[in-house]
């Protein structure tokens, strides 16, 4: 009996060496190599989380007006007003349409201008003009597209057909025009720029697009109080949208809007995409059809560069990076800066050609 006892003390023992000899003569199961999945990581580096950053709350609080949200009486006296800026000439719809844009040769493009003889005079002497720093003075069009490219020249047309619709009534409110053509004409250089440098789909229309994005402003400045004219301008665009919403009903990217598409009856998709751009303001991207966020970005972060280097508010562009702006209204803008096709959007901002053009055109503005 005790033999048997024994025995049975000692099986638990048996079963234990026998597992240490069985496990010694398995194979080691280890897992895969750490430094080849560390290897493979460094070739495509995951990209880094972008941080949500909350809307602040001066933008969540301020309300976009439409016209149709207007006090009746207000909506009347505006539309009375935009009623009184006189159409642009004929050939604005020509250089505007979209089989022009899409393949609009200097040669087409001077066909047009020549036939608006006034505004030909104008265009060659604002490319002659210190503004643009030709070291030889062009005397044609065609020169002029060889020195500064076709969508330079465009906008540079663009810009003086537009010029017959926005004349202010009184002299002293001449600087604000003038600085508003100033902001326009640098805007549009830095878009044409960034749209050849970052290879955008249908090249050149940024140009054009920024430029008349300041048709609302230069709308707003037509019909505002001359008094408040000068603070009007120096403000943030939020500030000055709750203050044209306050004395107009609407702010200027609706008014240009109205102007653009009911009055002057513009191409419906070169409207769209400057109405597109000017809500950026307000509008985060997601709420934006995914291939029109680059272009809306890309052309709102101009039109606001072109305001601050126009008003000395920005020195230049050498130190500026758009993720560093921490103005309102470049909130949203933050946000399309993961898009790939922005990825090199720095680089470009500060590609040496961009940064002498726009130092060459920021000269001191002068009353006329």
């Amino acid at each position: 009996m005790s033999n048997l006892l024994l025995s049975m003390a000692a099986l638990p023992l048996l079963a234990l060496a026998w597992w240490g000899f069985r496990r010694s003569t398995l194979p080691a199961t280890r897992p895969a190599p750490q430094p080849v999945l560390r290897a493979a990581a460094s070739l495509a580096p995951a990209p880094a989380a972008r941080k949500e950053t909350p809307t602040p709350d001066a933008l969540v609080r301020f309300q976009w007006r439409t016209e149709g949200e207007m006090e009746p009486d207000k909506r009347e006296r505006l539309l009375a007003a935009i009623r009184d800026i006189p159409h642009p000439p004929q050939a604005l719809q020509r250089i505007l349409s979209p089989d022009f844009l899409a393949r609009a040769s200097s040669t087409e493009l001077r066909e047009v201008i020549m036939g608006e003889p006034l505004i030909a005079a104008k265009v060659l002497a604002s490319i002659n003009s210190p503004f643009y720093g030709l070291h030889t003075p062009v005397t044609d069009l065609g020169q002029a597209v060889t020195f500064l490219g076709i969508h330079s020249v465009h906008s540079t047309c663009l810009q003086h057909m537009l010029a017959g619709s926005f004349k202010p009534k009184l002299p002293g409110v001449q600087r604000t025009f003038d600085t508003l053509w100033k902001a326009s004409a640098i805007a549009s250089e830095i878009a044409s720029r960034l749209d050849k440098a970052l290879h955008l789909p249908a090249q050149g229309t940024l140009a054009t697009q920024v430029v008349l994005s300041f048709v609302g402003l230069l709308a707003t400045a037509s019909v505002i109080p001359p008094t408040g004219l000068s603070a009007w301008l120096q403000r943030d665009r939020l500030g000055r949208a709750r203050l044209e919403q306050d004395l107009l009903g609407l702010n200027s990217t609706e008014i240009g809007h109205l102007l653009l598409n009911q009055r002057w009856s513009l191409p419906s998709a070169l409207v769209a995409d400057v109405y597109g751009g000017g809500r950026l303001m307000v509008t985060a991207p997601q709420d934006i059809d995914p291939a029109r966020v680059p272009r809306l970005a890309l052309a709102h972060l101009c039109a606001r560069l072109g305001e601050r280097l126009a008003m000395g508010q920005l020195a230049s562009l050498e130190t500026y990076s758009p993720a560093d702006d921490e103005a309102l209204d470049m909130h949203h803008l933050r946000a399309c800066l993961a898009l790939p096709v922005l990825s090199r959007l720095n680089e470009a901002l500060h590609a040496p050609e961009l940064l002498r053009a726009v130092q060459q055109m920021q000269t001191p503005v002068t009353a006329d």
